[in-house]
This record gives structure tokens, C-alpha cells and sequence, in this order.
């Protein structure tokens, strides 16, 4: 029986934003435990070379904020034969400047990178497995789910936004099946974190603040991804999980 907990095998998983960073390390890790994967990104040139490096995976091409070409592309992938049984809602953005001085354009594309196209893509997908009376759906939270630091107020109401989508998934669709938690990393080495990761006083603080005392590495999310799309998690419901070296642990 355990051995088969976390097999993903015949699943399909669909991951958003993974031409890169965390969505790909989470592609790459799903198929690795049997999945076959499908990645997303705007980008159809950089979403095929990332393709080419997972044995079978799939590209579907469409931006996560756009409701209407969501829509078209799930209901699309769905008919022609594809069935999405895990959904990984990865898409996401960071802007970083004093609150006071926030570009009020800059706070929207932080609104529907980060949590409108949950919205979009989970409501997209989760009609179909509705339909089936199963699914798994993860979304990509933040530490900044629970705490804040100066500079991206905005973008810690984003993700404060996910952690309840993530709840509201639940308590709404755990009745047809559905599983929806979410993954709250810490800090991890990641494009969207490369100025953090190339300043030695923040990398100073993030040792000092993080009890693991080191900055996280992507492949180290991949076990909690795992666990959220397999049968291991099938009375898991509304849960963020946080993978982030204790720093929501510790003061």
C-alpha cells in the first residue's frame, strides 16, 4: 500500500508558469513520480525548450490572467482527449518597492499574475474534474502567506489572497472530490528571487533569520507536491503547507 500512495502514474498534471524556477522543478518532480506532465507559460519558444528537458511532457500556451483564453485552452486540451488530474497553480510575479511610492499599475499585474489567475485557471480546470467526481488542485502560496517584509506589501496581500482561495476551493469543492491546498515556500534560489540571492547582507539576514539557516533549493518542494497530488493527501482539504526551513516557526 505505501508504495503505491504516491504513485502518480496515468495522472496528467498541468503546471502554470513552468518554463522555469519553481513551476519547472514541480513538472520535473511530478513527472518523476509517474505523472504526465503539461506545462504552461505565455511563451511558446521558452515553454518547448523547458518541454524538451521532461521526457513526454506537453506544452499548452496561454497567459493565466486572460479568463477567456483560459477557458478556451483548458475546455480545449479536455476535449480533444487530455484530462487534467492535477493542477498546479504556479503563475506568479514580484515587484519590489516602498509601499509609499507603489505604481498602482504595478499593483494590478501583481493582482492577476498572482491571484486572478488562480482564480481563472482553478475554476477552468475544476469544472472538469468536477464532472469526474476527482482532482487534485495546488497553489502556490508564499511565507508571505503569514508574515511581510518592507517593500512588497502588495505582493503579500497576493499571496494572503491565495492561502484563502486555496480555503474557499476547498469548502466549495471537497463535496465533488476535490483536494485544493496549497504550498507556501520560503526563501528559495529562484529567478524571480535573484536580486535577494545576489546581495550578501540579505543572504546574511536570510541565514540568520531561516533556522535551517540557508536559503531553499527548488528540488526541495518537490515532496510536498508530491504528497498534495498523490492518494497520500485524499483527506487533506484547505491546507497550506509551508516548506520554508522554519522561519514561520521561529521569531
Amino acid at each position: 500500500m505505501s508504495s503505491t500512495l504516491f504513485d502518480l502514474t496515468g495522472r496528467t498534471a498541468l503546471v502554470t508558469g513552468s518554463s522555469q524556477g519553481i513551476g519547472f522543478a514541480l513538472a520535473e518532480g511530478l513527472a518523476g513520480a509517474g505523472a504526465s506532465v503539461v506545462l504552461n507559460g505565455r511563451d511558446a519558444t521558452k515553454l518547448a525548450a523547458a518541454a524538451a528537458r521532461i521526457p513526454g511532457a506537453r506544452t499548452l500556451v496561454f497567459d493565466a490572467t486572460d479568463h477567456e483564453a483560459v477557458r478556451s485552452a483548458i475546455d480545449g486540451f479536455e476535449l480533444s482527449g487530455g484530462q487534467i488530474d492535477i493542477l498546479v497553480n504556479n503563475a506568479g510575479m514580484q515587484f519590489r518597492t516602498p509601499l509609499e511610492d507603489f505604481p498602482a499599475d504595478a499593483f494590478e499585474r501583481l493582482l492577476q499574475t498572482n491571484v486572478a489567475s488562480v482564480f481563472h485557471v482553478g475554476q477552468a480546470v475544476g469544472r472538469h474534474m468536477i464532472g469526474r467526481g476527482r482532482g487534485k488542485i495546488i497553489n502556490i502560496a508564499s511565507v508571505q502567506t503569514a508574515l511581510a517584509r518592507p517593500g512588497i506589501a502588495p505582493y503579500t496581500a497576493t499571496k494572503g489572497a491565495v492561502g484563502n482561495l486555496t480555503k474557499g476551493m476547498a469548502t466549495d469543492w471537497a463535496k465533488h472530490g476535490l483536494q485544493c491546498n496549497a504550498i507556501a515556500p520560503g526563501y528559495f534560489d529562484t529567478p524571480l528571487n535573484a536580486a535577494l540571492v545576489a546581495d550578501p547582507e540579505f543572504s546574511a539576514w536570510l541565514e540568520k533569520r531561516t533556522p535551517a539557516g540557508r536559503w531553499g533549493k527548488v528540488e526541495e518542494l518537490v515532496g510536498a507536491c508530491v504528497f498534495l497530488a498523490s492518494d497520500a493527501s485524499s483527506f487533506v482539504n484547505g491546507h497550506v503547507l509551508y516548506v520554508d526551513g522554519g522561519i514561520t516557526a521561529s521569531i
